[in-house]
């Protein structure tokens, strides 16, 4: 049985999915909490009532037998990176990033370029990076003191940026894990940070002193103008856009979603004004010991995502069958936050560019399995490079819905009567009758 025990209220959230409980009640403590907490936790909500997340701490407990760092000056190219935390919301933890290196980093910190690449190698890229912290209220955006303005040059810097760190103690060896950002490394307290003279970018830069151009549509004119979206995220998360005297800190998890939400919802918009294709379509891509399938349909725009993880990967470490998870939307869209989280937007994302090149609408059905060997998350920017390249990939085309569903399930390992019930768009494409039926 479950041992029962009290929390501190600043460790448990307000309100606990799928508990119900609140701040100050005892709650259960999970030793072996199931695939379906783990998937809407993802060590982020606590929500098997343990402090920490039994899984993190393992990862954590790997990571402290890689570099050390033992001085409390960091020098070198900043990639150019920015990291804004979460805890303690509206007070935040803000600061750039730093390897001990100096020359053209930019690889450190552009996840678009790190698709395929060995995940050791892009633990290393990230575990280079060393973030130096400092509290900020999110307001100070509209405002912005000396070292928020210097994060803004740097969030603003078209290439590497040459920086000194000044620690107030050497930082803390930690890797942090999750699906919503990329892995992260060590940190400490910042005592001061110098940056030399950054090249700036005059897209970003003409975004931000606009303070009367609203943040989503400063996201999608730099979108527009061929801004990587990793590179918009930033500038967001340190709060660089929007109205001035709106302007906010935005934490690094957050503004992911944000962006990619935005971008997605711009394009979908345009999308659904386009033509349907004329064929049922199945895309396959694999990479990292995941399996991806898109499966499209000549119909009005929806949209679909399910992942499903099998025993033994991060999230599903204590039961013997796959969870599955997902969530959809309608032509209309939606309106509350996908259960699935950050993933949900960056394929959505992925999905509405490979249509607006082709100036073409379609219903969207994207299906992921992820496999032991996929180690650890890697972050939000694997799915949405993952789909973009399983979006460029040579497509089968089938005449009617049964046949491409066939084909495209016959790709993954779970059942095709689990998926079918798992998934809301198949299930009603394969149950109800549509006015051409009787044509």
């Amino acid at each position: 049985m479950p041992r029962r025990i009290t929390w501190l209220s600043n460790v448990i959230p307000d309100t606990i999915t799928g508990f119900e409980e609140k701040v100050g009640k005892s709650i259960e403590v999970i030793e072996n909490p199931p695939a379906w907490m783990c998937l809407q936790c993802r060590g982020a909500k606590l929500l098997c009532g343990k402090p920490r997340c039994p899984i993190i701490v393992k990862a954590q407990s790997m990571a402290r037998m890689g570099k050390s760092y033992a001085t409390e000056l960091i020098d070198g190219s900043s990639p150019p990176g920015v990291f804004v935390g979460r805890l303690g919301y509206p007070k935040v933890s803000i600061g750039p990033m730093v390897p001990q290196q100096y020359g053209d980093t930019t690889i450190l910190d552009t996840p678009e370029r790190w698709l395929g690449m060995p995940i050791e190698t892009i633990v290393d890229y990230r575990y280079s990076l060393i973030r130096g912290s400092s509290r900020a209220n999110i307001h100070e955006a509209s405002d912005p003191g000396k070292l928020l303005q210097a994060l803004h040059e740097l969030a603003m810097a078209s290439k590497p940026v040459d920086s000194e760190l000044r620690l107030t103690k050497a930082p803390r060896k930690i890797l942090t894990l999750s699906e919503d950002t990329q892995p992260y490394g060590p940190s400490a307290p910042m005592e001061r940070l110098k940056i030399a003279n950054p090249s700036v970018d005059r897209r970003i830069e003409t975004s931000y002193y606009d303070g009367d151009l609203k943040a989503f549509d400063a996201i999608n004119r730099l979108y527009s103008k061929g801004v990587l979206v990793t590179r918009i995220q930033k500038a967001f998360s340190v709060g660089m856009f929007g109205e001035r005297s709106r302007r906010k800190i935005v934490p690094t998890r957050w503004s992911i979603t944000a962006v990619d939400s935005s971008i997605s919802q711009s394009l979908m918009d345009r999308v659904k004004t386009y033509p349907t294709i004329d064929d049922f379509r199945v895309y396959s891509y694999k990479v990292y010991d995941n399996q991806y399938v898109a499966i499209l349909l000549p119909e009005p725009w929806r949209f679909e995502w399910i992942e499903a993880w099998f025993p033994d990967t991060t999230w599903n470490q204590f039961t013997d069958e796959p969870y599955m998870i997902g969530d959809y939307e309608i032509h209309f869209g939606r309106t509350t936050y996908a259960k699935v989280g950050g993933c949900y937007y960056s394929t959505r994302l992925a999905v509405t560019e490979a249509l607006e090149r082709e100036k073409r609408q379609a219903a969207a059905i994207v299906l992921r399995e992820t496999y032991p060997g996929y180690i650890m998350p890697l972050g939000v920017w694997n799915v949405r490079e993952s789909i973009r390249m399983l979006m460029r990939e040579k497509y089968q085309s089938f005449g009617d819905f049964r046949s491409a569903m066939n084909a495209a399930l016959g790709k993954l390992l779970i059942p095709k009567e689990k998926w079918i019930s798992s998934s809301v768009l198949i299930s009603r494409e394969i149950t109800q009758t549509k006015i051409t039926s009787f044509r």
